[in-house]
C-alpha cells in the first residue's frame, strides 16, 4: 500500500462573486460590507470580490491605466451586519454639507450673476421654480390633438360599438 503526501504548500480555495459598489462606496458581501476608495469607483459599478477564509480582496472587472485591478484587501468580517471601513477610502466623497453629489476632483463653477427671469428666456425661467409660474403655457382642446394623429376621441355610448 503506497502512502501519500500532502503538498508542501496549502491549496488556497477563493470565492469568486460579482457585487454593484453602493453611493457610500462599500460593496456588500457575505451579509457584511467592505469599503473601496472612492476615487477609483463610481456608483452601482460592478466589482469582483475574491474571498477566502482570512482576507476579502475587491477587484475592478477592468484594468486601470497601469493595468491593476485590485481596489482594497481587508480582514474578513466576522458577524452579520460588520462593516470593515478603511477611512481613507472616503476622501473624496461628499460631505453631505451641500448639494455636490461627484467624487471627482473638479468642482463645478458656481453661476453667479446669471438672470433667473423671464427676461433670461423662457428655459431659463423654467429651470427656476419660482419663474416656472409666471411661463405662459398655450391650451387647446384635446381634439386638436385627435386631429392631428388621425384618431377619434372615445365615447362612452355602448351602442355606437355596438352598431360597429
Amino acid at each position: 500500500m503506497a502512502l501519500r503526501l500532502l503538498p508542501a504548500t496549502l491549496y488556497v480555495v477563493t470565492q469568486r462573486h460579482l457585487r454593484h459598489i453602493g453611493k457610500d462606496c462599500l460593496v456588500a458581501f457575505d451579509a457584511k460590507l467592505y469599503s473601496v476608495p472612492a476615487r477609483k469607483v463610481r456608483p452601482r459599478q460592478l466589482v469582483e470580490i475574491r474571498a477566502t477564509m482570512s482576507q476579502v480582496s475587491v477587484h475592478s472587472t477592468v484594468p486601470d491605466t497601469s493595468g491593476q485591478t485590485l481596489l482594497a484587501v481587508h480582514p474578513r468580517a466576522v458577524g452579520r451586519g460588520a462593516r470593515i471601513v478603511d477611512e481613507t477610502h472616503w476622501d473624496g466623497l461628499p460631505t453631505g454639507a451641500g448639494r455636490r453629489v461627484t467624487t471627482g476632483d473638479a468642482l463645478p463653477s458656481p453661476r453667479h450673476g446669471q438672470a433667473v427671469g423671464l427676461e433670461a428666456g423662457p428655459l431659463q425661467a423654467l429651470l427656476n421654480r419660482a419663474a416656472a409660474a409666471n411661463v405662459e403655457v398655450g391650451r387647446r382642446p384635446l381634439s386638436v390633438y385627435d386631429e392631428l394623429t388621425g384618431t377619434r376621441p372615445f365615447t362612452a355610448n355602448s351602442a355606437t360599438k355596438e352598431a360597429r
